[in-house]
Order: structure tokens, then sequence, then C-alpha cells
């Protein structure tokens, strides 16, 4: 019992010091800023030269070659300007330290379960959120894991105090993880490994179309009891909210999109779409984007293409699909930082840079429904911004000297930067 609690008081102790914020978030903008001189890259495959950006009370209001400058006045010559990255499908501040479980909470025990909302567990002050920020990723939709509905995602800026304050677009979309319709084959049952038909398959879809069916039917009464389940589904009928499939397969993509939209679900995006490029007709005659899987992974399936993780997205955007990136993957949370840089690869297997960029920014911010505010550098849209020494897709030039969330001014330190200062000091001073 004594172990117990000294164990209960340490597990304590680490999960309080690490929620512990490295930097206040920087306060509201008070006067105008005008970025000059720099390149601006607007989010939706223009370019603008020597550009001067204006913006006050956190929004756009002039952008172009020929605009006055007011305000406080920094000068990017020979620099770039991006919008904001957006990482879609994220756990950011849903998870601190892997190995230690009080600090991980991500998913809930059930299996559909639509009305676990996401926002309420999100920690603002995670230092694996604050590092994020020195490579651009400003905006995150912050998402459930687990069982075969997760939960409703949620919408957030990196820099503030606490989930309510972060939260941009509340309670955008519902997750839900497709079945397969092939599984491993479980060797400690004695079966052999590898791939096999799954037949539980069609079961697993008519449990999917049942709770939908129900779902819609449901309609609260005096005389009925609440089901929050089926209230938190309402919105993908009336169009408020998405349904966001982690889907991968060929098969499994269309029986998913077939079955959602028979069941009247509005709005459908596809999460993964390993095989999409297989169905891209059929995908662009229903209207559906999709999120794209990090491309920093190997096949899945001895017979697939060397590079075909590496090529998916541009095969996908040339056959006029809505296609933005994600970082999803093992060890997703501290992956969102190199976001950029996946969408930088592509730039190798024949996209060029600004449509590379539009996958996680105007692409991404189309999907996730915050096109009107944010994802491109528009007059009238949300100032949130950084400047870039470089090109900010390759990770040798991607220097940030300055980020803008909703025109306020934040930090780009965070207790990596800290540390890394730290050490390069010790270096140097060892060198004397």
């Amino acid at each position: 019992m004594k172990f117990l609690n000294k164990l209960f008081i340490l597990v304590a102790i680490c999960s309080s010091s690490i929620s512990i914020a490295q930097q206040t978030p920087a306060p509201k903008q008070t006067e105008a800023i005008t970025i000059q001189g720099a390149t601006a890259h607007i989010g939706n495959g223009d370019v603008i030269e020597n550009c001067t950006i204006v913006f006050e009370d956190g929004k756009i209001t002039n952008i172009g070659s020929t605009v006055t400058p007011k305000g406080q006045v920094i000068d990017a010559t020979g620099k770039h300007v991006y919008p904001g990255f957006i990482a879609p499908v994220s756990t950011l501040g849903l998870g601190e330290i892997d190995a230690v479980r009080p600090t991980i909470d991500d998913d809930e025990i059930g299996e559909m379960i639509p009305n676990i909302r996401s926002l309420i567990a999100y920690n603002a002050e995670s230092q694996v959120v604050e590092s994020m920020r020195p490579n651009g990723v400003l905006l995150a939709q912050i998402t459930p894991q687990g069982g075969r509905i997760s939960g409703t995602s949620s919408v957030v800026q990196l820099d503030a105090w606490n989930w309510e304050d972060a939260a941009i677009k509340v309670d955008d979309g519902i997750h839900m993880n497709w079945p397969n319709s092939f599984r491993r084959g479980r060797w400690w049952l004695g079966e052999p490994r590898g791939y096999k038909p799954n037949k539980d398959y069609p079961s697993d879809i008519d449990q999917v179309v049942s709770f939908l069916v129900n779902a819609k039917a449901y309609k609260q009464t005096d005389n009925q009891p609440k089901n929050e389940a089926f209230k938190a589904m309402k919105g993908l009928f009336d169009g408020s909210k998405k349904l966001f499939i982690h889907v991968d397969g060929e098969k499994e993509i269309i029986d998913a999109v077939t079955t959602a939209k028979q069941q009247g679900v509005k709005n459908v995006v596809i999460v993964g779409g390993y095989e999409a490029y297989k169905v891209t007709a059929f995908l662009k005659s229903n209207n559906i984007p999709i999120l794209v899987r990090r491309v920093h992974t190997t096949p899945e399936r001895e017979d697939d293409d060397y590079d075909l993780p590496y090529k998916l997205p541009k095969l996908l955007v040339d056959a006029g699909l809505l296609v933005g990136l994600q970082a999803n993957g093992r060890m997703e949370r501290m992956n969102t930082r190199n976001l950029p840089f996946y969408a930088g690869h592509l730039m190798g297997q024949g996209m060029n840079k600004e449509q590379a960029l539009q996958l996680i920014t105007g692409n991404t911010a189309k999907i996730l429904g915050i096109d009107s505010t944010y994802g491109t550098l528009e007059k009238g849209k949300s100032a949130t911004l950084f400047i870039s020494e470089g090109n900010a897709l390759d990770m040798r030039t991607n220097i940030l000297t300055h980020a803008f969330i909703n025109g306020r001014d934040v930090s780009l330190e965070t207790h990596q930067t800290k540390l890394y200062k730290r050490y390069m000091n010790k270096y140097e001073e060892g060198k004397k």
C-alpha cells in the first residue's frame, strides 16, 4: 500500500510538472502592423513579390505590392510570408508523454461515442503544442481516437491560456473508423500471419448503418429519454458538421462514402485514403475531399509501388480532388512539427511549391470549413501568418523571425529552444 501511495505521488508530480507553460500567450493586437518587402505566398497558389501586408485588430486590412504602410513596420526584405500552417486530425494537447498514461487523454471507452468532445480535454499549455509554432504550425484540428465512432473534433489556434480561448471552430466534425474487409492474422491465436478476409465485415457495416439510421430518426421529446450520442450526430444530417471517415482500402472507401450518402450525411471527408488513387473518379463525382496521411512512411503491401506514400498526394491533386495533408502516424504529436517538410517532400514528386503549400494552408482550411477566416493571406481574413527567412517547406531554411495568430505577436520561444541555446553556449564556451 505504501508503494502504491508513493507511486501515485510520483505520477502526480510528473503530471503537474509537465503541464507548466513555458511562456505567456501573446496579448491582443493594439496597433496596426505592417510587414513590408517580403515575398508573400498567399496559400491559394498565388505569390506577390515585394509585398506589403497591413493588419489591424487581428484582421488583414490591406495586402499588395503598392500598399501604404501603417503603424509598426517590420522590414521583411528578402524574407517570405506565409499563412499559418494547419494540422488536421491531430492529437496535439491531448497527450504529453506517451510513457506516462495520466498525461494521455485522446480516447474514451466505448465504440459509438460521437458525443465525446476532444476540445474540453485540450491542454492549451502543453509543451508539445508550443513546440509547433517555430515551424509555422499555428492551427490544428484536435481529434479523438479509438472506437468505431471516436467523438467530435474542434479546431484551435496554438497560443492560448485554455481551450475556451484556443477554440476557433467548436465541434466541427465527427470521426469514424471504418471497418476493414481484410484483417491481419492473429498469430497469438494460432492464425497464420498476413491478411485474410474479415468475415465480420458485413455485420460491422450493419452496425454502422443501424446507428446512422437511429441517429437520423432521433428527435428528443419530453416523453423520450435523452440520447447524447444520437443528439451529437444531428449536425451530420443538417450540414453543420462533417463526417471524417478514417479509411484506406479501395473497397472500404466506396462502401464508406456510399453508406454515408445513403443515410443522408451531407458532408464527408476521407482521412488516410491510402488506395484513394484507385477510385478518384468516384470520389470526384461525389465531391469528397481527402486528408492524406504523412508521406514519410513505407508502402503497406508487397506489390505497391515503393514510392506510393510519397507520390499519393500528387496523384490525387492531378485527378482534380481537394487534398489536404496530415501528420498522422506513429508519434504523431511530435511529428506534427514536420508537417511543412512533408509538404516540401512533394516538390520532389513533381508538385510545385505553391501547390504543396496549399495542402497545409488553403486546401486544409476549406476541408475543415474555416476558409472564410484562415488558410490564405487575403484582405478581411485573420492575420494568422509568419515570416520566414527562407522556404518554409525546407527544414534548412525555414527559420521564423515573427509569427502572428489573429494579429497577436506570439512567442517563438519553447522549452526546446531554451535547451538548444543553453547547450550551444556550453559547447561554444568549451572551445575557448
